[in-house]
């Protein structure tokens, strides 16, 4: 009985669509593939919180028909609205609610063999994607893609200069630095610890301010052994897992790390979970807090 509502309402919206042909346009989306949209965007589902806190800067939360469930805990978001799988989207749902468009994330995909918005873009909705941006070039590229998707190319511009100026006013400082400190940046605690290495964009933010990751000779991201970062010594160690009760006294009282610099000198700091994980322009307030953290005899405090 789903299928068949599904098979039902996809022939509608394709002959609908079909109507419409004329008002289309062909876009490349992140990924690399050419997808129509059309020219009008009234009805958005965003399918990652990235995406989301875009579209929401560009004053489009109005817009926004359904949500992923990460996505709640921006400021401003329609509480009210559909929430829907991050990684295994429920068609009829998504369908149902004729959205002019799609947009989604690499991570959408994450331990899929198949693109999970098959169906979706089967039925006649576009479906764009976004993967995950592994340099801040890449989230300048990510929103003014967003932005000509949504046709607010002007506003979108506007976030990038704005990023663009807080990045050349760090950068400015972090360049004259010479005595450059070593940072342990820490995703998930204990026993199972997650950090990054070398293109990622966190790792080109600690860059910027002028430090080194201690993990900046290895690629992507990376689940380290305690005994590297031990061995590794790092000057500052620099946590976002704030769904710890208090992670940074969690990483001071660990057994053996007792003698790591970090440690030694109280130099461990928590910044803000979201804006240090999700790709988006709010990824300036964390480059803002770690270079404080890192550096507040150059950055404030």
């Amino acid at each position: 009985m789903k299928k068949l509502l599904i098979l039902l309402t996809t022939l509608s919206m394709f002959i609908l669509s079909g109507c419409s042909n004329e008002s289309d346009r062909t876009v490349t989306d992140r990924e690399g593939s050419k997808v129509n949209i059309p020219t009008k965007i009234e009805k958005i589902i965003s399918t990652a919180p990235s995406n989301t806190e875009v579209i929401m800067e560009l004053g489009l939360g109005n817009k926004l028909v359904a949500i992923d469930k990460y996505s709640t805990d921006i400021q401003g978001v329609n509480q009210e609205i559909p929430q829907i799988d991050f990684s295994n989207p429920d068609a009829e749902t998504i369908i149902g609610l004729e959205p002019d468009i799609v947009i989604a994330s690499g991570h959408n995909k994450t331990g899929s063999a198949e693109d999970p918005f098959k169906a979706i873009s089967e039925a006649g909705i576009p479906v764009v994607y976004i993967p995950s941006s592994e340099s801040i070039e890449g989230i300048y590229e990510d929103i003014n893609f967003i932005a000509d998707v949504v046709n607010e190319k002007e506003k979108g511009q506007k976030i990038i200069d704005d990023m663009k100026s807080k990045v050349n006013e760090i950068k400015a400082i972090g360049d004259k630095i010479e005595e450059e400190k070593t940072v342990y940046f820490e995703i998930s605690p204990a026993p199972y610890l997650y950090s990054f290495g070398n293109s990622t964009f966190l790792n080109e933010m600690i860059e910027i301010i002028g430090a080194k990751n201690i993990f900046a000779g290895e690629e992507g991201w990376l689940s380290p052994t305690e005994e590297s970062v031990i061995n590794a010594n790092p000057d500052v160690i620099i946590t976002n897992a704030s769904y710890l009760e208090n992670p940074t006294e969690e990483i001071k009282s660990r057994e053996a790390w007792d003698n790591i610099t970090a440690i030694k000198e109280n130099a461990v700091y928590l910044v803000d979970k979201n804006a240090s994980s999700r790709p988006s322009q709010n990824a300036i307030k964390a480059l803002t807090e770690m270079a404080k953290a890192i550096y507040p005899e150059h950055y404030g405090q």
